[in-house]
């Protein structure tokens, strides 16, 4: 099979997985399908392996350490190395803007500062000492978050749009979730530096894909290779078509066409989630809540055996006043632009 449809069959696999992923991320379905996985293979594996990959998963996933942050660093060091070792000169010897082959390096210091920004800052933790004010900010929908609720764990009362982090062993404000990246909560004080941080990152992927998918076609165009022709495997003369260019660079730069490859899915899914993101920020919701009103219908299906006269309660979002609104609230947090109206 040709190298071509190889990788656009992997391409596809990988967005269609991601997109199954988020559409039944919200419904019981998924949840069927992991503990289903997980039945027949504790059927397989031993259960001494079982504890081991438990222990495992339970350290990366369930306890903050620095294990993800410096395996991001480690990809996004592996990937500009490569890009400086194999792109970059390339490119400098067919004349490339200079200002064109540094940018994805300035996108890459400023990703680093605002990742450094989600990892240090304080999310919006809840203490004794602004339990009141944070109780003040935002007004109770009495359906997803309801009035004179306490954290058990934290035996605080939980204002609106705070959710207790397992993972940090907190309450955070205006909860957005867990990033295991930057191995800390997002919440109403950071989401604004992770909202960049994200930008940034996929800008940095779509430059790297850019200038490398520039230099290929560069060589195409420079070298004539479009206008040449090739013999087949029945001896009849063909022009060279998409299939064959991608077929031959690869002979001659397959460092090059894996590293666009992998820059190119990169690219997809990190501007698939930053959509997302920035849906979110524009709607004023965040994913905690995304989440939980997808399994609003399943929490209400017990309301369909009441009587006709009960008034099921169901969960708007009250807290979007308009995109710029919604945008100002996300780069502008709440507790802040208060004490500054002050």
């Amino acid at each position: 099979m040709d190298f071509l449809v190889l990788f656009l069959l992997y391409l596809a696999l990988v967005l269609i997985g991601v997109a199954l992923i988020c559409i039944y991320s919200r419904t019981q379905f998924l949840k069927g399908l992991v503990r289903g996985g997980a039945q027949i293979f504790s059927c397989i594996i031993p259960e001494c392996l079982q504890r081991a990959v438990q222990r495992l998963l339970h350290y990366l996933f369930h306890t903050r350490n620095h294990t993800f942050i410096i395996l991001h660093l480690v990809l996004q060091g592996m990937v500009y190395t490569e890009y400086t070792w194999e792109v970059l000169g390339y490119c400098q010897e067919l004349e490339f803007s200079l200002y064109y082959l540094l940018l994805p390096y300035l996108l890459l210091f400023v990703n680093l500062f605002f990742f450094t920004l989600s990892c240090v800052t304080n999310p919006g933790t809840i203490t004794k000492a602004n339990e009141l004010l944070f109780l003040q900010v935002y007004e109770f929908d009495d359906v997803m978050f309801p009035k004179n609720v306490r954290c058990p764990t934290c035996d605080l009362r939980k204002p609106a749009r705070s959710k207790h982090c397992r993972v940090c062993n907190r309450c955070v404000h205006r909860f957005d979730h867990h990033c295991i990246w930057v191995n800390n909560c997002i919440g109403a004080w950071n989401t604004r530096y992770f909202l960049i941080y994200l930008l940034t990152l996929t800008a940095s992927a779509a430059t790297l894909a850019s200038v490398s998918a520039a230099f290929l076609a560069q060589v195409v165009f420079f070298s004539d290779l479009y206008l040449e022709t090739y013999i087949d495997n029945h001896g009849h003369s063909q022009v060279v078509d998409t299939v064959f260019l991608v077929q031959y660079l690869f002979l001659l730069f397959p460092r090059i066409i894996f590293f666009l490859g992998f820059v190119l899915v990169l690219s997809f899914l990190l501007g698939g989630y930053l959509c997302f993101a920035l849906y979110l920020a524009a709607t004023n919701q965040t994913t905690n809540e995304w989440y939980r009103a997808g399994q609003a219908p399943c929490q209400q299906c017990r309301h369909e055996a009441q009587p006709l006269s009960a008034d099921p309660q169901v969960f708007q979002n009250i807290h979007s006043h308009g995109v710029w609104s919604n945008l100002r609230e996300v780069f502008l947090p709440a507790t802040q632009y208060e004490k500054k109206k002050k």
